[in-house]
């Protein structure tokens, strides 16, 4: 297998709404791959074609070798899937739901299982529906890291959670996992930003770009240009120069492909002699910003 997951032309329509159009990508082995984009720009519909929830309309999607179609039975124990919404059978309580699940995976590890709920603190004698909404999604996932997958899917896992109890799960996936592959799609941005390897933004059942993480914030960057003297209209700009903002002496804009050397002489080369330029690092949630920002102008 040369890839976790690899889609190709990969499309998803209710009636006349295209929730995913000709997505390709793909996912390395190993790879801790965020999946980011607004609301209704079909990360969760994506995912659920991949865990074979929803068949494609057209296209196709592999998940560790597999037509995602064909997934069933035995290939579900090499996958640990936790969503948002996911159902609990809320009527057991922790110990019981835990001894329920052990005889569907054949690999499921005792200790692993023992240590996840020390270090969650999950209380084995208390029923689900009696959890707060963070230790249900405690127990989810440690439920979905005791049979040690090879592939881990997490939808929307940290909405509604505090941030204590989101860097728990986070630490606990990242111990766990460190022999999975593993996709997450999420709005909390600054926890993806800090151990996502790569990531891939989606916007309107579009892939937009597929990276690793290191190689987009190295090549989007907020410039500050500081002009001699003001001037009244802007002059033509790249095309990756995003959002530009002219005001008096100063103009502001977002370069989507930044090289130290030969963007500032661009700059200097658009608008002449220059007082001051300066390039400034964007964050994740920076730069989806931006790119949202664009999408709805294009509207």
């Amino acid at each position: 297998m040369s890839s976790a997951i690899r889609t190709e032309n990969l499309s998803k329509s209710f009636l006349s709404v295209r929730a995913v159009r000709q997505m390709n990508l793909e996912i390395s082995h190993g790879a801790i791959y965020a999946l980011v984009g607004p609301n209704g720009a079909g990360k969760t519909t994506m995912i659920k074609v991949l865990m074979n929830i929803l068949h494609p309309t057209r296209g196709t999607a592999e998940v560790l070798g597999i037509d995602s179609s064909k997934l069933r039975g035995d290939w579900f124990a090499q996958i640990g899937y936790v969503s948002e919404n996911q159902q609990q059978p809320e009527w057991m309580r922790v110990d019981q739901f835990f001894a329920y699940l052990r005889p569907f995976y054949p690999t499921w590890d005792r200790e692993v299982e023992r240590s996840l709920i020390r270090q969650m603190q999950l209380p084995l004698d208390r029923k689900l529906k009696h959890l707060s909404r963070g230790m249900k999604m405690k127990a989810a996932l440690a439920s979905s890291l005791a049979y040690r997958p090879k592939l881990i899917v997490l939808d929307e896992p940290f909405t509604g959670l505090d941030p204590l109890v989101r860097d728990e799960l986070i630490e606990s996936l990242l111990e766990r996992a460190s022999e999975a592959t593993i996709l997450i799609s999420s709005h909390d941005l600054a926890e993806i930003e800090s151990f996502s390897s790569h990531v891939g933004y989606m916007e309107e059942g579009q892939l937009k770009f597929s990276e690793e993480m290191s190689s987009l914030t190295n090549r989007f960057r907020d410039v500050q240009v500081t002009l001699n003297a003001a001037i009244a209209a802007l002059p033509n700009l790249p095309s990756s120069w995003l959002q530009p903002v002219i005001s008096g002496t100063a103009v502001q804009f977002i370069e989507s492909r930044f090289q130290p050397d030969t963007t500032e002489k661009l700059v200097r080369a658009t608008f002449g002699e220059v007082r001051d330029v300066t390039f400034n690092p964007m964050s994740l949630r920076a730069i989806f910003l931006a790119m949202a920002k664009i999408g709805r102008r294009t509207d």
